[in-house]
């Protein structure tokens, strides 16, 4: 297919352009290009090399009229416009001649605040991840699909802190008036996760809609509920409750409706998982079309061993939410009637796991 459609978004001269491949089609070029090996059950094994986790050091946002009178600047690093320019033009001229993957997807699953996100990426993994990760339109909805964001990740791509005003190699810069994000220097597929997240983090508030890093779940009488706690206190594995319906694991959004999933799909922590403490969530990494960051896996045989922290403690697993049997068809439920707190605190300020009023 040709390069239609990009040219909107700087880049010029590309070898070719890969539009919305299906999972299979990711999985063989991937392996084509000795970007992951297929483990025993299916799972597509990659390795993130030299960051393993998200650079949060390395994340700008560019400041301007639009931008500064709405973000925490105590909290956020600034760029300026010269420079997000700057890096936008050396990762399109460094992107001449490379085929490239395209994939249009939603971020969000209330239709009224859904957005359409095109996310451009150098790697067929990468491709994959976004396309298990984020919620996947129909055919019908890809005719005519004109994105309101556009997220471009190049890993092999080396930032200049003097020419573009980044903190190291690996840059993230968010430019809100240009709806665009820059990722480079980083292989780790969860920047692109947190990137949308972003984006809704920025645009929902004024619309009186509450952005939320949290799991939710819904019960037979229709009540849901809200697991908030930082990476690893348990969000995912108690939202998998079989006996509730899984919305989603980690990022929702509040809205006059209810609560939402911003995703289509899960990435779970997966150091040292087992089938019987959270058999859902083991049972996807035994199947084709998950991605496993960072996780061993024995050259000869493709066993896995979740055990094994060699590569990282931050192994992940990222598959479509309807790889978990109780996952709500639509991402949508009603208003939550319970809010936990997670904090897996061992210093007795909080109690592990609080209901709160």
């Amino acid at each position: 297919m040709s390069a239609f459609g990009l040219d909107a978004h700087g880049f010029r001269n590309l070898k070719n352009v890969n539009w919305n491949w299906t999972a299979a089609a990711l999985y063989e070029e991937a392996v084509r290009r000795d970007e992951g090996r297929v483990a025993k059950h299916g799972p597509l094994v990659v390795l993130t090399g030299h960051h393993t986790g998200r650079s949060a050091s390395d994340k700008f946002v560019v400041k301007d009229a639009n931008s500064e009178p709405h973000v925490w600047w105590d909290n956020n690093k600034a760029m300026s416009p010269a420079h997000f320019d700057a890096l936008h033009a050396d990762m399109m001229a460094f992107a001449e001649g490379k085929e490239l993957f395209a994939k249009d997807l939603f971020g969000g699953a209330d239709l009224t605040h859904r957005i359409k996100v095109r996310i451009i990426t150098e790697y067929a993994w990468h491709s994959l991840f976004v396309h298990q990760l984020l919620i996947r339109p129909t055919p019908e909805d890809l005719k005519g699909f004109d994105p309101e964001f556009t997220i471009i990740a190049l890993p092999s791509f080396s930032a200049d802190p003097a020419k573009h005003g980044s903190a190291s190699q690996t840059v993230i810069a968010v430019n809100f008036t240009k709806k665009m994000i820059l990722i480079g220097g980083t292989s780790y597929a969860g920047e692109m996760k947190k990137s949308v997240f972003t984006i809704l983090n920025y645009i929902l508030p004024p619309k009186r809609v509450m952005p939320m890093h949290c799991s939710a779940n819904v019960g037979n009488d229709g009540k849901s509920a809200i697991f908030f706690g930082l990476s690893g206190t348990g969000k995912t594995t108690l939202s998998a409750d079989a006996s509730r319906t899984l919305i989603g694991d980690d990022e929702h959004g509040w809205s006059e409706h209810g609560v939402f999933n911003f995703e289509g799909g899960c990435y779970a922590k997966v150091i040292r998982l087992s089938r019987e403490s959270e058999p859902e969530i083991f049972s996807t990494t035994e199947r084709f079309g998950t991605v496993l960051e960072n996780v061993v896996m024995d050259a000869e045989t493709r066993e896995l061993d979740l055990d094994d922290a060699r590569h990282a403690e931050n192994t992940r697993a990222a598959y479509p939410i309807d790889f978990i049997p109780n996952a709500s068809d639509t991402g949508r439920a009603g208003h939550p009637r319970n809010v936990i707190m997670l904090t897996a605190d061992a210093f007795g300020v909080l109690p592990p796991i609080a209901r709160l009023t």
